[in-house]
């Protein structure tokens, strides 16, 4: 009987550490190549696209800002995204608490429509959606002349927010339902509210669970394109709608640095929520996969 090699799993194991590794480099060196060729002079452009800039040339930063408007975009962004992750976390935490907890009529009906919702991808009903609030534009012409519902910001969360609860709630569901009902009968035999239960028991203990869906909304909002296109037509436009302005402008202009400039500042925005979450976020994965 001859037993199996032994090296297998050293050479499974360099097989991986090569694979992650050639991952990590061709997401990596893109970043870095972004990073570096923003902080060039335009004249650097029409040389070898590796080299090393001469100079940091941070004028491409400032004159994105301030020039291309991009500030006014990033604050936009941050605005949209904040107020879509707090109107669907207000939302998505009670509704799932309910759904996991409660026993009511129309419980099983309620979770269909949320299972449902997870196979609806809001940009194909985009069209749909600003037509039924420039209906309600022309509605209300009376009070608000220069509209309300288009162009406005805070409906453009509001959007972010509705169609991202089936995913939120379904997810929120689910750790809720793991997380041992004793806890809650221990709260309430001390005089604890339903309400004080969720804030001060189960939500603390869903912490990985949110965390994980502030993160996948918060990537959802902040990259969005084509919603925000849709919804917002006039000034106030979102960083990726800018950034696509930005493109066309300079690259009619030959004005790269710039460009690859406000390609940075949608970049780090995310890495740098990623880097502030990334442990807890491995922590709700970790969770979920045991409790699952």
């Amino acid at each position: 009987m001859t037993t199996p090699p032994v090296h297998r799993p050293r050479a499974s194991r360099l097989l991986t550490h090569t694979l992650v590794t050639a991952l990590a480099l061709a997401i990596a060196v893109p970043v870095a190549w972004v990073l570096l060729a923003s902080l060039k002079q335009k004249s650097e452009f029409f040389g070898s696209p590796w080299t090393l800039p001469k100079s940091l040339h941070f004028r491409n930063y400032s004159d994105a800002f301030t020039t291309a408007h991009m500030g006014q975009y990033f604050l936009t962004s941050v605005l949209v995204t904040l107020l879509g992750l707090v109107l669907v976390l207000a939302v998505s935490v009670p509704a799932a608490y309910v759904v996991a907890r409660y026993e009511f009529r129309g419980r099983r009906l309620v979770e269909m429509a949320l299972m449902a919702g997870l196979f609806v991808n809001v940009n194909y009903i985009v069209v749909p959606i600003f037509l039924m609030l420039v209906d309600w534009d022309r509605a209300l012409i009376d009070v608000f002349p220069d509209g309300f519902f288009i162009d406005n910001p805070a409906m453009l969360s509001l959007v972010y927010a509705a169609t991202s609860i089936p995913f939120t709630v379904y997810l929120l569901t689910a750790y809720f339902r793991s997380i041992p009902v004793e806890y809650e009968e221990a709260a309430a035999l001390d005089g604890a509210s339903r309400f004080r239960i969720m804030t001060r028991i189960m939500l603390p203990m869903a912490r990985p669970a949110v965390t994980t869906v502030i993160l996948f909304n918060f990537l959802a909002y902040w990259n969005d394109f084509i919603i925000s296109l849709t919804l917002l037509p006039g000034q106030g436009k979102t960083l990726q709608v800018g950034l696509l302005n930005l493109f066309t402008a300079q690259k009619a202009a030959a004005d790269y640095g710039r460009l690859y400039a406000g390609m940075v500042i949608v970049i780090v925005p995310v890495l740098l929520v990623y880097a502030l979450i990334q442990r807890r976020l491995i922590e709700g994965i970790a969770a979920g996969g045991v409790k699952g």
